[in-house]
């Protein structure tokens, strides 16, 4: 395959940035969308050109790490992670546009490169459990209803990749932070922290500066792993709740 790549060229966060076109040629099907951004850096340390810094890791569609805007789409035109998006999904001679997340709360720091750890301080805020265990507790020990169990692991399945994001056109967060807080908030062992979780979760969403919810839907559309829409709607009422809660003291 032939194609022609439009890529976002950024030297730092404080520089302009500017979409940059390169061909490529000899491009198999059969390659992942990142082998195919491999082959370009080849050719481009050959010819003695900084290569396009993306972010990747596992490479498995597990991490997270991935993080490109496709021809518009948030990896691409596949419900999957860039990493495992191939390249029959386009065809020979095709133009691809390849940006980095575009929301304020995700600043660039080198072409395809941007900054995520706004997710990181959202987690640091409450998405854990602080409750001393002891040691890992005989699995059968607390029972938990099959439904609660189950909305528990579709909720845990978010891998903070920021699809959610990059296709809302308000820049919210309100997916990737319902999915932290339902899958904790549902079970018996997140039940202690259960209100100060979400209002403090929810607060340094905020505070991160990302944009107003007004569920349109595009975030569970662009998500990999297929958090639903009613993750944010769960997460209200548990907001709401805690909101109420609190103030009765």
């Amino acid at each position: 395959m032939k194609l022609t790549l439009r890529v976002w060229r950024q030297k730092n966060a404080d520089a302009e940035g500017a979409m940059s076109t390169y061909e490529v040629d000899g491009i198999s099907s059969d390659m992942s969308f990142l082998e195919m951004l491999d082959t370009l850096n080849e050719e481009l340390i050959l010819r003695g050109e900084d290569p396009v810094a993306f972010d990747h890791d596992c490479r498995e569609g597990i991490c997270g790490a991935c993080s490109l805007v496709i021809n518009g789409d948030a990896h691409g035109p596949e419900r999957t992670t860039t990493c495992q998006l191939h390249m029959r999904s386009f065809k020979d001679g095709d133009t691809i546009d390849i940006e980095p997340w575009r929301a304020s709360a995700f600043p660039v720091i080198k072409d395809l490169v941007v900054d995520r750890s706004a997710f990181d301080r959202i987690i640091q805020a409450g998405g854990y459990i602080t409750a001393p265990t002891g040691a890992a507790p005989e699995a059968h020990a607390t029972p938990v209803p099959k439904p609660d169990a189950d909305f528990a692991f579709e909720h845990a399945e978010c891998i903070g990749c920021g699809a959610c994001v990059a296709a809302c056109p308000n820049g919210a967060a309100m997916l990737f932070t319902s999915a932290k807080v339902n899958h904790l908030n549902v079970l018996p062992q997140g039940a202690p922290e259960r209100e100060t979780r979400v209002l403090d979760m929810v607060a340094q969403m905020d505070e991160e500066g990302f944009g107003g919810c007004t569920l349109t839907g595009e975030c569970a559309t662009a998500c990999p792993k297929g958090i639903p829409l009613v993750s944010i709607t769960s997460m209200n009422k548990e907001w709401l709740r805690a909101t109420r809660k609190v103030a009765k003291r």
